[in-house]
């Protein structure tokens, strides 16, 4: 026969270990809850870019981003096309009638294919449609802003007169 004594003395340690185990799970959970709200992201600041634009002889403009200050998901960001008599032409960067597309009014074409506006990421404008070949109109690229980040003007040009 087994001594009974043997036979809780083996329980013991694993009872304990069990224990140590759950009670440091709970601390750290707890810790993790206490810190959580302390940290935040880092504020980013405000972003800035700089446009340019040129016309093609095919009755097309082209406005593209030749500098931004960090990469901004093309969801935040909203363009407006103003006449000289302030009629506006607006859409988001990420409409399906914008992103990518083949035979829209206005497209955008996202040169790494990463949802995200980058210096090099060109608007096409297809300025007989719009009626923005005659020029002096001006083309406006606006971030919308996210979370603790505020809505900012990215840059505006003049769209020139096109050639045809």
């Amino acid at each position: 026969m087994k001594n009974p004594r043997a036979t809780q003395e083996a329980v013991s340690p694993v009872i304990a270990t069990v224990l140590l185990l759950a009670i440091t799970v709970l601390l750290t959970s707890g810790i993790y809850i206490m810190v959580q709200d302390a940290v935040q992201a880092p504020d980013k600041g405000t972003p800035y870019g700089q446009l340019t634009s040129q016309s093609l002889d095919n009755g097309f403009q082209v406005v593209r981003v030749s500098d931004l200050s960090n990469e901004l998901m093309i969801n935040t960001i909203k363009f407006q096309i103003i006449s000289g008599n302030g009629t506006i032409i607006e859409g988001l960067a990420n409409d399906a009638s914008v992103y990518g597309a083949i035979g829209s009014d206005v497209t955008f074409q996202d040169r790494d294919a990463g949802l995200t506006l980058n210096r090099g990421d060109y608007f096409i404008i297809n300025a007989t449609a719009i009626g923005s070949d005659e020029g002096d109109w001006t083309f406006r690229l606006i971030f919308m802003g996210t979370g603790t980040r505020g809505t900012a003007d990215l840059g505006q040009v003049i769209l020139p007169a096109t050639e045809l």
